[in-house]
């Protein structure tokens, strides 16, 4: 019970007013998720972006797989289902894989596609519309919320912890 507790406990929220905003939350997660995976260089973590559509998932994901250190295009994986993104963290190769389930037309797709391997090696799976999954995917670290806001840029964004290495992840950061 008091784990549940800590674990509720270990939450950010932020009102993004502008873009600036969001990549700077954005870069902010990064530096913590570095931190963390060199220190733990054999972990994996399963992060949720979830939202409606045009809430900001994709961009908020791009800044982070950017801001983690990738130097290339960051595309939308919304045909592909899955992008994959090399990262060096401290002469350590990670891989950062990009989903966007919006277009599955069944919950078992993801693993019909081979990606459920993915979620077993050293790195991030960072998926958006977990839902269409239904329940299928392996359970998740973080829970990252967009909520888009009156103007165009605004959005509200709320971070989760929902197991130990998110709560470290979140909790290192706020010491920051």
């Amino acid at each position: 019970m008091a784990q549940k507790q800590e674990l509720l406990k270990a939450s950010l929220q932020q009102h993004c007013r502008q873009e600036a905003d969001t990549a700077a939350l954005a870069k902010f997660l990064a530096a913590t998720l570095w931190h963390y995976l060199v220190q733990s260089p054999q972990k994996h973590l399963n992060i949720s972006l979830e939202g409606d559509l045009g809430a900001g998932k994709t961009t908020f994901a791009r800044y982070l797989i950017q801001a983690m250190g990738y130097e290339g295009k960051v595309k939308s994986p919304t045909y592909t289902l899955c992008e994959p993104y090399q990262i060096e963290l401290k002469q350590q190769e990670i891989t950062i894989h990009h989903f966007d389930l919006y277009r599955m037309r069944d919950p078992l797709e993801w693993q019909e596609a081979g990606f459920e391997e993915h979620f077993d090696i050293p790195g991030i799976c960072l998926i958006e519309w977990p839902e269409k999954a239904e329940g299928t995917l392996p359970a998740f670290d973080l829970q990252i919320q967009l909520t888009a806001g009156a103007d165009e840029n605004e959005r509200f964004i709320n971070i989760n912890a929902l197991s130990q290495s998110g709560a470290s992840i979140l909790k290192e950061g706020a010491s920051k």
